[in-house]
Parts: C-alpha cells; sequence; structure tokens
C-alpha cells in the first residue's frame, strides 16, 4: 500500500503545473489592455496582476464545487480521469500559447473533464444538464455581455466626457484605468484559479481522502496551493497573447481599457458568484469588442475575432480528445484505492 497515494500526489502536482500554465496563458487577460495603453509597464502590470490573483482565489469556492461534483458523475471521476483531463488540458494549453492564441485554459480543462470520463465510463456518466447551463450556456452569453458592457461604458464615457478635453480625457482614465485593471486581476483569481481546486478535489474524492456529494468542502491547503500556483504563473507573463488582445483586436487608448476591464471584471465577479466556471480570455475579448464598436466599428479587426471564436469552438472537443487519448496511455496504471470501480465496459 505504500505506493498508493503516489498517484494522487502526482495528480496533484500535475493539477498545479495546469494552474502555473493557467497563469501566464491568461495573465494577458488582465493586463494586456494596461501594457498596450502603457499605463503600467510590463514588469509591474504583471507583478500586480500575480499578487490580486492570488488574493482573488480566496475568495469563494462556488466554481471549485461546480467542477467537483456539478459536471461529471462521481464515480466515473477516478484518479486516473483526473489525471488525463489536466493532462489534456496542459497541452491544449500550450499548444494554443505557442501560436499566440487567446483560447479559454478553463474550457480546456472541462473539456479535458468530459472528453477522459467519455473514454472511461461512457456519455451516460457526464451530467450533460449541469455542462449545459454551467459551461455551454456561459461561454456563450459571457463574452456578449461583456460586449454589451463595454459597449455600454463606453458610450457612457462619450456622452458623459464629451465636452472635455482630450488632455484630460487621457490623464483621468489613466489613472483609473490602474484601478480596472486591477479588478480584472482579482477577478481573473477568483474564477479560473477555483477551477483547478475543484479538480484537485474531485481526485482527493476519488482516492478516499475526502467524502464527496453535495456539501464537499474545498481543504484550505489546496485553496492555497492553487493561488499560489497561479500567482506564480501569472508572474512569469503572457507575452504573445498579450500581444493579442492587447494590439490586434483595436487600437487601445487608457479610456478604451479602463471601459473593457470594467465590463470584464463586472460579468466574472458576477459569473463567480453563481458558480459559472467562465473563461476569463472570452469575457474580456468580448469587452474589448465592445469597446471597440463603440469606439469605431470599422476600427474593430474582424478577421482576429474569426480566429479567436474558431479557437474557442475547437478548445472543448480538442482538448477532450487529447484528455481521451492521455486515458487510453495511462488506463493500465494501478489506481490502488479501496473503492471499487463501479464502471465497466
Amino acid at each position: 500500500m505504500h505506493d498508493l497515494p503516489f498517484l494522487l500526489i502526482v495528480i496533484v502536482l500535475i493539477a498545479l503545473a495546469f494552474d502555473f500554465t493557467n497563469g501566464f496563458h491568461d495573465t494577458a487577460n488582465a493586463v494586456a489592455t494596461v501594457i498596450s495603453t502603457r499605463v503600467l509597464t510590463p514588469r509591474v502590470a504583471i507583478l500586480m496582476c500575480a499578487v490580486l490573483n492570488f488574493a482573488g482565489a480566496l475568495v469563494s469556492q462556488n466554481v471549485a464545487k461546480t467542477i467537483a461534483k456539478g459536471l461529471v458523475d462521481a464515480h466515473a471521476a477516478t484518479q486516473l480521469v483526473v489525471l488525463a483531463a489536466v493532462l489534456g488540458a496542459i497541452t491544449w494549453n500550450l499548444i494554443t500559447w505557442y501560436f499566440g492564441i487567446p483560447s479559454s485554459s478553463s474550457h480546456a480543462l472541462i473539456g479535458g473533464l468530459v472528453g477522459a470520463t467519455i473514454v472511461y465510463a461512457g456519455v451516460n456518466h457526464v451530467l450533460w444538464n449541469g455542462v449545459w447551463e454551467k459551461v455551454v450556456l456561459p461561454m456563450i452569453f459571457s463574452p456578449l455581455i461583456g460586449a454589451f458592457f463595454g459597449f455600454l461604458i463606453m458610450a457612457a464615457i462619450y456622452l458623459f466626457f464629451a465636452k472635455s478635453s482630450s488632455g484630460f480625457v487621457s490623464d483621468l482614465f489613466r489613472h483609473l484605468q490602474r484601478l480596472s485593471a486591477a479588478a480584472m486581476a482579482f477577478s481573473h483569481g477568483q474564477n479560473d484559479a477555483q477551477k483547478t481546486m475543484g479538480i484537485i478535489t474531485l481526485a482527493l474524492v476519488a482516492f478516499g481522502a475526502l467524502p464527496g456529494g453535495k456539501d464537499i468542502h474545498i481543504p484550505t491547503w489546496v485553496v492555497l496551493s492553487c493561488a499560489t500556483a497561479m500567482a506564480l504563473g501569472t508572474a512569469s507573463g503572457g507575452y504573445r497573447i498579450i500581444r493579442t488582445l492587447g494590439h490586434r483586436i483595436i487600437h487601445l487608448e487608457p479610456v478604451n481599457g479602463f471601459a473593457a476591464e470594467t465590463a470584464g471584471s463586472i460579468v466574472i465577479l458576477g459569473a463567480g458568484h453563481f458558480g459559472f466556471p467562465v473563461s476569463t480570455t472570452h469575457v474580456i475579448s468580448g469587452s474589448i469588442f465592445g469597446v471597440g464598436i463603440a469606439k469605431r466599428l470599422a476600427g474593430v479587426r474582424w478577421t482576429v475575432a474569426q480566429r479567436m471564436v474558431a479557437a474557442w469552438v475547437i478548445t472543448l472537443p480538442a482538448a477532450g480528445s487529447v484528455a481521451g487519448l492521455c486515458f487510453l496511455l495511462l488506463r493500465f496504471i494501478p489506481e490502488g484505492h479501496a473503492a471499487p470501480a463501479i464502471i465497466t465496459h
């Protein structure tokens, strides 16, 4: 029995590695606009983002509980299924990071969990209502809501400051954008770090170290370790994706960055409150597009939008397919926990 905890330890370490990649992959969500508008230097912006990512990860567990109990049948979430899900998500994260595609780490992880579960247990052990209500619908509507708020805030700013000088507006929003970037970084930690918390908790339940059920508890050490891993990943930066979000969609000024970040943080914090594991990448991208439409419709680079949407659409099935393949490669490893396997092909 001495080797039984080893697989669990490996899963926890790899999940934390995913959290780290999530941090550097999604750093752009919080800092791209504040860097592209030159309000903060990249080093200062990324350091601020890392600290606030850590703080945000400590304030809620609703998203973590959705991942841990709301997407797949607990009996199907074996340790190997969880391991395959994380490996699939990491692989997809690295692919999209290398090509500078702002895809969703969140949906990569969820797609990996669903894909590995299907290969192990079949489609009937995926909680499709939970996936639809907690993942798919928020995936569709969160960037649209972000775009709506981005447009609304930008339009309100134009209306309120119509008679103000451009210099006054620029100076004012250079200061205000520091606050909006901080809010975006905090909201990113509040939503994204919880996804890894949920995955690790799922592995602990599969091993038998934690009871499952509706009242599932996220251990304090899991919360702190996930918050730390994301903060360290964020501190390492993700400059390829920063260029995409910060420069290629529209040309941003401080006022535009403030509007996009404020809109994005509102949507993400709201989603976190309701336990929706939304993609911060989707939300901030939608918010930037909304700001761009309010600024000048022709100024939005729609070819970039098409490429990003395509990446969003394929993330769930692509990460799921990679995770399913990972499970097939891992399935001969003995899991060793006391609970008998109740699912067979």
